[in-house]
Formats: C-alpha cells, structure tokens, sequence
C-alpha cells in the first residue's frame, strides 16, 4: 500500500544571522526617518512640524505606501513590477468608467476596479510563467499597454466624480475626526495602515506568504519538491495588482477625478521604498514594516526638501542617491550573510 507524499511547505527563511540581519536593517531605516524628521523640524520648524504639514505628509505617503506594499510582494518573490503605476491609474480610469459613466454605485464599482486591478496582475503573472517573458519586460510591456488604454479609454480627458456620492470620503474624510479633532488622520492613512497589518498577516502567517519567501530564495527547490511554482507566481502577480487597484481607488478619490496621464514615475518611488526598508532585490527578505518605514522616509524627504525650497531636479538627483545607497547597503548585507 502506497502512501502518497505532500510537497513540502516552504517557509520563510528563519536563520539567525538573516534575521539579525534584516532587523538591524529595519532598525537603520527607522533611525534614518526619524533623523530626517529632526533635520527639518530644527531647519524649518514653523513650516515642517506643524498639524497641517505633518497632515500633509502622512497623505502623500497612502498612494506610496500602498503601491509598496504592492512592490514588496512581487521583489520578495526576486521579481519586479514596473506596471504597478501605470496600473493604478487605469484602475482609477476604470473606477470612472464604472460609477460615472455606467452610473454604478459605490459599492460596486470600487470592488470592480480592485478586480480589474488583480485581473491586469493576473496576465503579468501568465506572461512571466506561461510565455517565459522576463518579469521586467513583461512588466514594462504592461506599463505602456495600460498607459495607452487609460488615454484611449477617457479619450485623454480627466473623469470627475462630482455626482458619485461619498467618493472624496474614502481618502478626505475622517471618521477619527471627532476623536482626534486637534488632529484628522484622512481615511485614506487608515486605509493604508488597514492594508498594511493585513499583507503583514498574509505575508508571515499564510501559505501564500510562505511560498512568496519561497521563490525568492530558492525557486528551483521549490519546483522540485513539486509545487506548483506557476500557479503561486500568477496568485502573487495577482494579489498584488488587486492592492494597486486599492492605491488607485484612494488616488481618484483624493483628486475626485482619474487623471489618465497619471501613475508613471510611481514604480520607482514604490521600489525605492521597498528597497530603503530592507526588502531585498535579490528575493528572499522583506517585511511590510520595513517597506512603510521607506515609504515615509521618501515622504518626509520630499516633503522637507520642498520647504526647503529645493529645485524639484535636485530632489529626483537626492531620491536616486538614496535608492544607490539602498542598493549597496543591501549588496553588503548579503555578503555578510
């Protein structure tokens, strides 16, 4: 009688020193925020540490932090999603198509473009896997296929959701408003934290998780102790193009419109901070904390360099040294380990 045999079930890599490692890493980024916060509180502190402004910040990191988080699946699996802009500017167009110009309610059309979202990650997966195209070509390919469609779909002009009811809410509004007058965290950075604690959950407690550790540390083992590596890698596409469709629905709603030459150019600020968070590009590490911390990182640099009144070009000169260093902090890091 023949006793049929599970494949095994990867789990995360949990040796000491990786784990040491990566947790030091998490430690330097937080330092590294918290340093930049001081920097331009003390240069600047009637413009930087005020209500507003700070307000102001953790707004301009939801969009950011969200696509992140969407990034930081897909690098952890040593992958990478040039698209995940671009993407969530089609599926805000598609949030428009839906409640504006079909005249679906809300509870219908903000669901519908998180499902466009995971259905355009899903063909990112199937191009990978199926067609054996590189990530960063199929990725790319993606980019200007949903770039073109979003300027053919609205015909290059902007949809505005004045008649959608409650649409601005979901980013503007505040249901903290009563509890924390003095201080109205946006909807929008609960949302982003809500996301968050749940891809944490999904990443470190679930199968899933596992096996996104899994490929990004060693795919070919993975195949061998007969997983089904296509499948997962498709899921994984997917489930993080259905987080960038959350980034679009939270970007439209802040502007109350879906601005079709939008999203491009987010890609990179999404992986910068992934990267600054200790995530490795090499597959195999990553954390949602970490990929937050870089998130605002990116946000109150920004933002301070603009109080500063620096010149837009030096801040892109800065953010791009940032992301070098990123890159060869990690490099050093995997030669220790």
């Amino acid at each position: 009688m023949s006793t049929a045999t599970r494949p095994a079930d990867p789990s995360p890599p949990t040796a000491p020193r990786a784990v040491d490692s990566q947790a030091k890493q998490m430690l330097l980024a937080f330092a590294s925020l918290i340093a930049l916060i001081v920097i331009f509180s003390v240069l600047k502190p009637d413009a930087f540490f005020t209500s507003d402004n700070l307000i102001g910040i953790l707004q301009s990191t939801t969009v950011i932090g969200v696509l992140a988080i969407a990034s930081t699946f897909i690098i952890i699996t040593s992958g990478i999603d040039l698209s995940v802009g671009v993407l969530m500017t089609f599926c805000a167009v598609m949030a428009g198509v839906l409640m504006v110009n079909l005249g679906l309610p809300l509870w219908i059309g903000v669901p519908g473009a998180i499902a466009v979202g995971a259905l355009c990650g899903m063909v990112s997966g199937l191009a990978i896997t199926k067609l054996r195209v590189p990530p960063f070509i199929a990725t790319l390919g993606m980019m200007m296929l949903l770039k073109g469609a979003s300027l053919i779909i609205t015909q290059t002009r902007p949809i505005y959701f004045n008649d959608v009811q409650g649409f601005d809410a979901i980013s503007l509004g505040s249901v903290l408003g009563d509890v924390l007058p003095f201080f109205p965290i946006p909807n929008a950075v609960l949302i982003m934290f809500i996301v968050a604690v749940l891809s944490a959950v999904i990443l470190n407690k679930t199968a899933l998780g596992r096996y996104t550790f899994a490929l990004g540390s060693n795919e070919e083992a993975v195949r061998l102790s007969g997983v089904n590596v296509d499948r997962w890698k498709v899921i994984i596409y997917a489930f993080s193009g259905g987080i960038c469709g959350i980034a679009g629905i939270l970007i439209a709603s802040r502007l109350n419109s879906a601005q079709p030459a939008l999203g491009q150019g987010y890609e990179l600020d999404a992986i910068a901070a992934v990267v600054i968070g200790g995530t490795s590009l090499s597959g195999g590490v990553g954390t949602i904390l970490g990929t937050i911390i870089g998130a605002f990182i990116m946000s109150v640099l920004i933002n301070g360099l603009r109080i500063m009144s620096v010149a837009q070009e030096w801040q892109m000169v800065l953010t791009g040294l940032i992301i070098i260093l990123a890159v060869y902090t990690d490099n050093l890091r995997r030669k220790k380990q």
